[in-house]
């Protein structure tokens, strides 16, 4: 789904009542949607064409009232009011669809939420190569303890590191025998027919 980030529009300055603006997305470099942005001073008036399966264009134009928290050192915050019927949850960012609505009303998932247990493993062992500055791929060698870093750090970051490569080399492991067993019963099965 397409999304729309209030600290991106705050950080661009697109959220200075009175200015009307424009967003796309793109995909592969090409624009693929976009859509019109109307500042207020306490709303944003959303304005874009939506259809449903393939059905006419219709316009549609939402707005979207605005929520400011102040900073602890000073300025403020702005935070989306989820504008579907009976939410009103102050959020960082709205999904698109045929309506703007925050994720629990379209009951998304964060993408880590839907990781099984090895992919995660591997994500983590990744992250902490990257941190580390060693070559990406749990099967590279590991590499030195970087500048500066202290000793129990990097001790406990390779310690971490062992144990998630571990963990995801035991989930490939167990998907690989699960393909060997599916292939072998793929192969007694034909050996039946013939």
């Amino acid at each position: 789904m397409r999304t729309l980030d209030i600290r991106r529009l705050q950080r661009d300055g697109l959220l200075t009542p009175g200015r009307a603006s424009g967003w796309q997305w793109a995909r592969n470099g090409e624009d693929v949607a976009s859509i019109q942005i109307g500042c207020e001073t306490d709303c944003v008036m959303l304005s874009y064409q939506s259809r449903n399966n393939g059905g006419e264009w219709q316009a549609m134009a939402y707005a979207v009232h605005l929520d400011w928290t102040p900073y602890n050192l000073g300025g403020r915050r702005a935070w989306f009011r989820c504008p579907a019927r009976g939410c009103g949850r102050r959020v960082a960012i709205l999904y698109g669809g045929t309506i703007p609505a925050c994720r629990h009303c379209y009951r998304l998932a964060y993408a880590s939420q839907r990781e099984a247990e090895d992919d995660r493993a591997w994500r983590q062992a990744e992250k902490i190569r990257r941190r580390l500055g060693w070559p990406a791929g749990i099967a590279n060698p590991a590499g030195g303890k970087p500048k500066g870093m202290h000793r129990q750090t990097f001790r406990r970051l390779t310690a971490a590191h062992d144990a998630h490569a571990e963990a995801s080399l035991a989930g490939l492991t167990k998907w690989l025998e699960s393909m060997k067993r599916r292939q072998r019963g793929v192969c007694d099965e034909a050996d039946e027919w013939r």
